[in-house]
């Protein structure tokens, strides 16, 4: 019984959305009369943290704070139209409509309060702090819960926004018919260090180390959390699961949820993330998202680190013990490939 080590790389070059008819998102924005304001989208949060980065986008925007801008994602039939949460689009397409939905609110908010003031809407700023003063005059102020009631009470004015975002339409090569889906690329590199132990079949995952290159992180600590653990559902599909019966018999595969085969917190391993910033032209100041980029390194990262341990190549998932132990058998034992340092 040996136990042998190994190291695998893969890098990704992912797209960012698709490019379908324009791959439209819209968002509504509005205040109430409390100086509030709500996002309404039809995109969903799937977990990965889509209304918070669409709040802070909105909140930054519309020059309130972060506390004072509330999330809607409704449904299909009551929001504003989108795809869909899908192709890792939801920041940069749902963020750029959420931009131009909270431009216009805005614009008629300072309205508001510039007719309250008795000055130009161009002189008029916000603090960020729920407070509109004029330029240079910070005594000279009125709160954005004022100006939302004045608007919505003494002026006649909803003070509201519509957004929509689309990806101009490719052009087309005439000779080969080549296009362009997407306009944004994100951008990835990860390594896989583990043992695979020759007599059982085991991998043991000993350390993760990764670069992701995905525009601006608008949320820092969000966007490592989501590495983290869309790195480890990358791990999870490479090496635990799946719903068919594992060899020789049915009964040793997963029956049930209980029974369900997925890495636990004994299988999780450290992992190095170095986020690079590289802000996209054509993103919500700047962000691309991580998205399904996450996890899709991973499993061709785990299989080039098994094929350096023991120098069997495995293209089916997930990598069980058993397929090891029969590709080992096959070939007559582990072949450790040069590793390098």
């Amino acid at each position: 019984m040996a136990r042998h080590q190994g190291r695998g790389m893969a890098s990704i070059n992912y797209p960012i959305g698709m490019n379908l008819g324009g791959d439209p998102s819209q968002a509504l924005v509005h205040a109430n009369p409390d100086g509030k304001f709500t996002v309404a989208l039809s995109a969903i949060d799937l977990g990965q943290g889509m209304k918070q980065v669409s709040r802070q986008i909105a909140a930054e925007t519309l020059g309130v704070p972060i506390e004072d801008v509330y999330v809607d994602t409704a449904d299909s039939d009551t929001g504003p139209h989108d795809m869909g949460s899908f192709a890792s689009r939801g920041t940069h397409r749902v963020g750029n409509a959420v931009i131009v939905a909270a431009k216009e609110a805005r614009g008629v908010l300072l309205e508001a309060a510039a007719e309250e003031l008795e000055v130009n809407a161009d002189d008029l700023v916000t603090d960020g702090k729920g407070n509109i003063h004029v330029r240079g005059a910070a005594s000279k102020s009125i709160t954005v819960k004022a100006a939302s009631q004045a608007a919505q009470f003494k002026q006649g004015k909803t003070i509201s926004g519509r957004g929509i975002f689309l990806i101009p339409l490719s052009t087309v090569n005439p000779e080969t018919g080549e296009m362009s889906p997407v306009t944004a690329y994100a951008h990835a590199c990860l390594v896989v260090d583990l043992e695979v132990c020759d007599e059982t079949g085991d991998v043991m995952v000993n350390k993760l180390t990764s670069a992701y290159e995905l525009g601006r992180a608008l949320n820092p600590k969000m966007v490592e959390q989501q590495l983290v653990g869309g790195a480890w559902m990358g791990m999870s599909h490479a090496l635990y699961e799946t719903p068919e019966p594992y060899y020789p018999n049915p009964e040793h595969g997963g029956r049930d949820y209980n029974e369900y085969l997925m890495p636990g917190p004994g299988d999780i391993a450290p992992h190095d993330i170095t986020v690079l910033e590289r802000p996209a032209p054509d993103g919500p100041f700047g962000a691309k998202g991580p998205g399904e980029m996450c996890a899709n390194p991973v499993l061709p990262a785990v299989a080039n680190a098994i094929f350096n341990a023991i120098g069997v190549r495995i293209d089916t998932l997930p990598i069980t013990p058993e397929k090891i132990l029969r590709a080992l058998k096959a070939q007559g034992g582990a072949r450790p490939q040069a590793r390098r340092a």
